[in-house]
């Protein structure tokens, strides 16, 4: 176990392993382009809760049971929870570790929560000696609807590069103990701000993020576009992803067809009707969690760099004028010794 400081913004680390992976969906995400790819599909959106809130801390407790259950694990066997999402008070990871009574680092960085979660992790793991940690991250779309944009009771309409945060929840135990998939490396991201104000076009607020982390991991790293067989931002969506793709062209670093979105991929935009794709926390853990995990494991890709993509706002600070702050969090994962 190791971690090295490689460049200003990347540690590699090394005996940082994915002991396990779980993934819950709501019938949305689990009837998109993902289908069958979900360890648990919701029949509707509120489960039987009580409350939407309430819905989403099961969410959050049915992927951590079922994380436990595929790596063969209780309770008792995870040293820390590292989790967020985005209500306020971060209060569905606070909640449900009512219930799991174990030590917990509640964070927050908007939709890039779990890639944040993922790149501490590892650090911890791999250089503060401590076994087995639990990340995750959800979201649920009524809440944060609720919270951020307008009550579902209102039906305002939807602007075409609004997104659909994902009712999601993603869960990744890490161990020291040896598995077929490992955190190569993380890269931390800084926060960055063009200027954007339209809290219905957060893609484009993103995608510059996305392109500062990007780089900075392939600086940092000394690698290139063509080390990884795929590069999956978080939430960029439709509109987010083309702008990035545009930005990187601009730079004088065209990205190909290693490059995807997890929101864009998450719904079919045609039949689904959710506009510039998915957004949330959960969105890139669940599909993390789910397909990603799934391509590594089958050997299909050896190298994947996951980015997730958070706005840094609230509706406290939209009402106010401030522009959107952004970040994005970069994890190197690979499959085996492929590309050593």
């Amino acid at each position: 176990m190791s971690v090295k400081q490689c460049g200003a913004a990347t540690y590699a680390v090394s005996g940082v392993y994915i002991q396990s992976t779980a993934s819950v969906v709501g019938p949305k995400e689990g009837h998109g382009p993902f289908r069958g790819q979900f360890d648990r599909v919701w029949e509707d959106e509120g489960s039987h809760a009580a409350s939407f809130e309430k819905a989403e801390q099961q969410l959050l407790a049915e992927a951590y049971a079922i994380a436990l259950q595929k790596g063969g694990l209780r309770w008792e066997d995870i040293q820390l929870v590292i989790g967020g999402d985005l209500l306020d008070q971060v209060i569905t990871t606070n909640f449900v570790a009512r219930s799991h009574g174990r030590p917990l680092a509640g964070i927050f960085a908007a939709c890039a929560t779990f890639t944040e979660g993922l790149g501490l992790g590892a650090l911890l793991v791999g250089g503060a000696d401590v076994g087995t940690v639990m990340v995750s991250a959800v979201s649920h779309h009524a809440t944060a609807e609720r919270q951020f944009r307008f009550p579902l009771e209102l039906g305002y309409q939807r602007t075409p590069t609004s997104a659909w945060t994902a009712t999601a929840a993603g869960a990744v135990v890490l161990s020291q103990a040896a598995a077929p998939l490992a955190v190569e490396s993380v890269t931390f991201g800084r926060v960055v701000d063009l200027g954007g104000k339209d809290p219905n076009d957060m893609g484009s607020a993103m995608a510059p993020a996305a392109y500062d982390t990007i780089m900075q991991h392939l600086k940092d790293m000394g690698q290139e576009l063509r080390d990884f067989d795929a590069i999956y931002t978080g939430d960029l969506g439709h509109f987010g992803l083309t702008m990035l793709k545009a930005y990187g062209e601009r730079q004088g670093t065209p990205f190909g067809a290693e490059l995807h979105d997890c929101g864009r991929e998450l719904y079919d935009r045609d039949r689904q009707d959710t506009h510039n794709g998915g957004s949330g926390p959960g969105c890139s853990a669940s599909v993390f969690s789910g397909p990603l995990t799934r391509k590594l494991m089958a050997g299909e890709w050896h190298r994947l760099l996951l980015v997730a993509t958070g706005a840094l706002y609230s509706p406290t600070t939209y009402q106010q004028g401030e522009t959107i702050p952004c970040i994005a969090h970069a994890i190197q994962i690979s499959r085996g010794r492929a590309h050593a």
